[in-house]
């Protein structure tokens, strides 16, 4: 059991049965009164920040987190089917709980999975995703140097700001953290 002592950032926590994670924190030593440590910590649920302060030498119970390599096999309209790559067994992920992250799943591809009590509340996705471009206006010979942007639709249903002379069918690298075009491949 960590107590406050043990904070640093990235810490995890469960705190009245949510888990959070430790975003700052900073401890106190007053001149009169006992130290104590003020927080604030990030509901992994719902992404929101608290700010907390706890007495010094206060224990915490460690959150019942697990990630799991698993491999993403399809959409199937209300959400996301991965599988396990070492039990084989499969989960579904609902689409408010992939969140924009699903926009950026291939069929196939590896993700490690986050779980809370056996509920997937979290991807880690690659840094960046190869995406073919499914509508788009025709693009524009030689325009490369003007940085000029056009919207596109990938394969997933991502809509993404590309250069002009990019066209229909092209692949093109997506950040998965930003949305943004990195480049045609």
């Amino acid at each position: 059991m960590p107590s406050t002592t043990d904070f640093k950032r990235g810490l995890k926590l469960e705190i009245d049965d949510v888990p959070y994670e430790i975003v700052e924190f900073q401890h106190v030593k007053p001149g009169k009164g006992g130290a104590f440590v003020r927080t604030k910590l990030r509901n992994i649920l719902t992404g929101r920040v608290l700010d907390q302060t706890y007495r010094s030498g206060e224990k915490f119970a460690k959150p019942d987190l697990e990630t799991r390599e698993m491999q993403f096999l399809y959409h199937d309209g209300t959400g996301y089917v991965f599988m396990d790559m070492t039990t084989y067994e499969q989960l579904s992920v609902t689409e408010e709980q992939a969140g924009e992250k699903g926009r950026y799943l291939l069929d196939g591809q590896q993700v490690k999975v986050l779980l809370f009590r056996g509920q997937a509340i979290d991807m880690d996705l690659p840094a960046s995703v190869v995406l073919e471009v499914t509508e788009t206006d025709p693009g524009l010979k030689g325009d490369t140097v003007s940085g000029a942007t056009k919207p596109a639709v990938v394969q997933t249903g991502l809509s993404v700001n590309v250069p002009l002379f990019i066209n229909q069918g092209d692949r093109i690298k997506v950040d998965t953290r930003s949305g943004a075009y990195i480049s045609r491949e």
